[in-house]
């Protein structure tokens, strides 16, 4: 889909690291221009600025997505930088762990805090800002958010409750947004991630003797995936390719969720 987000303007958070620079990168790619967001300010100063280097349309602006300033200050600095926003990508994803009998409420609270209510807050007001940018120009084409999730919010992983919650209710959401905002013109969709490779899963890999093995025979392509191809279905449901496609959690797990674990190969 060479040019598919010629002149369209995204946002992207978590866009320092993992699947949030990959779709950043991949957006500039297919022709976007790109406020690429996130906390680490010194991660993402280094690679927006190696995105910039080339003369690619990438701006940064570091702020937390829980704070309504933040949230206007990023929207105000895309309008600088760009014009309204056509497409938002919720890329920052927060594992948060803990079980039934031994999670701390205070990682309820971190999950939902990082998970849920900076997706909400960003997504309602970006969403905002392109009914105003349509209705000052109806030819204007609509927007595109996805919001970047997990399959653990549609599977029971022990060990995962505060983050298998959030990720449901970030489910949940996505289908009460795109019926909201379908009215306007805006699809809103979600990418529940398998086993692709991120920093978090990195770290567990190296922390947890075995879980590659486990993860491997779990997934029914075998093999761990890579950021870029949970990008490659962010750019799908972005683009006019997905123009038809609304309130869906697109899985990019290499089978992980439609394999019974009974079945899972032995040798």
């Amino acid at each position: 889909m060479a040019n598919a987000l010629e002149g369209r303007t995204a946002i992207v958070t978590g866009a320092a690291s993992g699947v949030g620079l990959a779709v950043a990168e991949r957006f500039l790619e297919e022709g976007a221009s790109v406020m690429l967001t996130d906390a680490n300010e010194a991660l993402l100063a280094e690679e927006a600025d190696r995105l910039a280097r080339g003369g690619a349309p990438a701006a940064r602006w570091c702020c937390d997505l829980r704070e309504k300033l933040g949230v206007a200050n990023l929207l105000a600095s895309v309008a600088d930088s760009f014009g309204p926003p056509d497409i938002l990508v919720n890329a920052a994803l927060k594992p948060v762990g803990g079980d039934v009998l031994d999670a701390a409420e205070e990682s309820l609270d971190a999950a939902y805090e990082a998970n849920i209510r900076s997706v909400f807050m960003l997504s309602q007001a970006v969403a905002r800002r392109m009914i105003e940018a349509r209705r000052a120009n109806p030819e204007r084409p609509g927007g595109a958010i996805v919001t970047m999730t997990s399959v653990v919010g549609a599977r029971t992983v022990p060990g995962l409750l505060p983050f298998s919650v959030s990720c449901a209710a970030l489910d949940q959401l996505t289908r009460a947004m795109a019926v909201a905002l379908a009215p306007h013109g805006i699809r809103v969709n979600g990418v529940a991630l398998g086993p692709v490779m991120t920093p978090a899963l990195r770290e567990a890999l190296r922390a947890t003797d075995g879980l590659r093995a486990a993860i491997l025979k779990a997934t029914p392509l075998g093999r761990i995936g890579e950021a870029d191809e949970a990008a490659a279905a962010a750019v799908f449901l972005a683009s006019s390719a997905g123009s038809f496609v609304t309130g869906q959690i697109l899985g990019v797990d290499g089978g992980w969720t439609v394999l019974d674990p009974l079945a899972a190969p032995t040798g």
